[in-house]
């Protein structure tokens, strides 16, 4: 039932303060392009899922320029913002790459994931030039559409192997995270020694 209407707000959310990620859009959407009988045009999933990120960037910017840098930091410590996955660190460590690195930051933090959402909290702090951001920002998720859309289509386009070696993949995929998980709480055991 997906057309590109929810692409475009699940993306806009996905590019805001609240944590979803944008690999449960594009990706099944241009897999589903492929598929026969699909109204879904790959590049029009890109050019949709570029305009939600837009705007959920601009709603962080927003934020930001209105509220201010005491009220941002006060949310993001909060348990609303802890919920978003938020905290003063992050936005800090955001902060202080955008500073470092000027406006080119929101292009390349756009390709990072975990970053890419907070990059426009502090370019709006800075009160970064619209135009500048906009652009950076298209550039930027345009690039990580692209990304994901490519391997949505080469996994609809390889449909019959995925189910046939789904439940490898699905072990692959445990192993993956327990490994992450893993390597989370020693990091956190030999940070905290």
């Amino acid at each position: 039932n997906m057309n590109y209407g929810p692409i475009t707000a699940l993306m806009t959310i996905e590019s805001s303060f609240i944590p979803f990620p944008s690999e449960v859009v594009v990706p099944p959407a241009a897999a589903v392009s492929v598929m026969p009988g699909s109204e879904l045009n790959i590049f029009l999933i890109v050019l949709f899922a570029t305009f939600g990120a837009i705007l959920g960037a601009l709603v962080n910017y927003g934020l930001s320029v209105w509220l201010g840098r005491p009220i941002i930091y006060g949310f993001a410590d909060s348990k609303l913002g802890h919920l978003c996955l938020l905290s003063g660190e992050k936005i800090k460590k955001a902060e202080d790459y955008f500073n470092e690195h000027g406006k080119v930051s929101t292009f390349v933090c756009r390709l990072i994931p975990g970053i890419r959402q907070l990059i426009s909290i502090p370019a709006g702090l800075a009160r970064m030039p619209l135009g500048a951001f906009i652009g950076y920002t298209a550039l930027g998720a345009g690039i990580w559409n692209c990304v994901l859309a490519a391997l949505g289509y080469v996994i609809g386009d390889n449909i019959e192997l995925v189910t046939k070696y789904s439940h490898e993949i699905g072990y692959a995929l445990l192993g993956i995270l327990v490994v992450v998980i893993a390597f989370l709480i020693i990091k956190k055991a030999i940070k905290s020694r």
